[in-house]
């Protein structure tokens, strides 16, 4: 079993002074090659069950889609991938912010937005685990907002060494032995995040805190 980076922090639900941030679970990530090595296919379903914990408890559900303009792969609008995977579903008093930048916050509104309703606990969650959600992680904490890092409810892919050929398949990048592993990414992120940055949480314990509150 992956060993999971954990702190003391305990978990809290259901402030009104907290948010849910949907980073980047869109189908532009479906459109690539890659998306066969995607740690967890059903991203869409963990994230589902956040959206509707955060619903319950009456907290702000954000979410944030990666949009490249004009770069004419599948993070340029013009495409059509721009958008939530099927199997979500925004509600018309939820947020939509579009970033065009690794984090949640440099390019687009989204403090002013959480400062404005007096938001300072984040549950974060998405695509991918050590670069949006990481980076939007770290930022969120730099600005003073408490953070749960909800591993489970993110995804990734395996990375390919920096001296692998920009133009490596999805066959040569697996079968390269200096590529990093999906697993590996998520328990490095854990451990860079965990004590420093967030609560390291999985959805089943917030679900399970949820009913104990009930």
């Amino acid at each position: 079993m992956r060993p999971v980076a954990t702190v003391a922090a305990p978990v809290r639900l259901g402030h009104m002074n907290r948010a849910l941030i949907v980073i980047d679970v869109q189908e532009s990530f479906r459109a690539r090659p890659l998306w066969e090595t995607i740690s967890n296919p059903k991203i869409a379903d963990q994230v589902d069950r956040l959206v509707r914990l955060s619903r319950r408890a009456g907290d702000l559900v954000v979410w944030v889609l990666h949009a490249e303009p004009g770069s004419g792969d599948v993070f340029d609008p013009a495409l059509g991938h721009v958008r939530l995977m099927e199997e979500l579903e925004r509600q018309d008093t939820e947020p939509l912010i579009h970033k065009t930048s690794h984090n949640a916050f440099t390019t687009t509104g989204l403090q002013q937005l959480l400062t404005e309703r007096g938001i300072r606990e984040l549950t974060v969650c998405g695509i991918r685990t050590e670069q949006c959600v990481e980076t939007t992680t770290r930022v969120a904490s730099d600005l003073g907002y408490r953070v749960t890092f909800v591993t489970d409810a993110t995804a990734t892919n395996p990375i390919p060494h920096r001296d692998a050929p920009a133009d490596q398949s999805v066959a040569e990048l697996l079968a390269d032995p200096r590529t990093l592993g999906a697993e590996e990414i998520i328990t490095r992120t854990e451990y860079a995040l965990a004590g420093r940055f967030a609560t390291i949480a999985a959805v089943e314990e917030l679900e399970a805190a949820a009913g104990q509150r009930a």
